[in-house]
């Protein structure tokens, strides 16, 4: 971001409050996720990350499920997953909520598996070469987050990271992957 002139921040500072605003009101407006941050930390006041990491998971869980199973593929389920994925990630940048970010992803991730495993095992291997890589990499990825929250969060998601990794493990084209990338089988934390 380009600095600002000296001479045009001291005529911003001469500028009445009213004018400063009216120029504050427009910039703000053009950013949502300043708008999202803004809205949580002003008017919500920062209370409501729980209920929003509440509302996002209910959203996940009822996308996933009312999927139709007639014409979902690997690659549709991969698009899904990164919907969500930035769905998740506009929830943390608003929130700045670290556990609920690690809890998000590992509960869409295995809840993919839990509800659409059956699909995925009777297409041929080679259709999950784009779905695969994302969720060994995404999964690497969000462990190690996890593994630096203070322990009494593993609480939240230690059931969703255990199955996951046994859907890892147990499908063939992400357990390839993953011992090629070196991930865990169990979650031992």
């Amino acid at each position: 971001m380009p600095k600002l002139d000296e001479q045009l921040k001291a005529a911003i500072t001469r500028m009445s409050v009213a004018e400063k605003d009216k120029i504050l009101l427009r910039l703000v407006a053009k950013d949502e996720k300043l708008v999202r941050k803004l809205i949580f930390e002003l008017i919500e006041g920062g209370e409501t990350r729980d209920e929003r990491a509440a509302a996002l998971r209910d959203e996940i869980a009822n996308d996933l499920a009312k999927e139709k199973k007639d014409y979902l593929t690997p690659g549709y389920l991969l698009l899904y997953l990164r919907h969500w994925n930035a769905r998740i990630n506009e929830h943390v940048l608003a929130t700045k909520d670290k556990s609920g970010e690690v809890s998000l992803v590992l509960f869409m991730l295995a809840e993919a598996f839990r509800l659409h495993h059956k699909m995925l095992k009777k297409f041929p291997e080679k259709r999950s070469d784009t779905f695969a890589p994302y969720v060994v990499k995404r999964t690497a990825a969000i462990l190690t987050k996890a593994k630096k929250l203070h322990e009494d969060y593993f609480i939240e998601f230690r059931g969703d990271a255990q199955e996951l990794l046994e859907h890892i493990w147990s499908f063939r084209p992400t357990a390839v992957l993953a011992e090629e990338q070196g991930l865990v089988r169990y979650w031992d934390l």
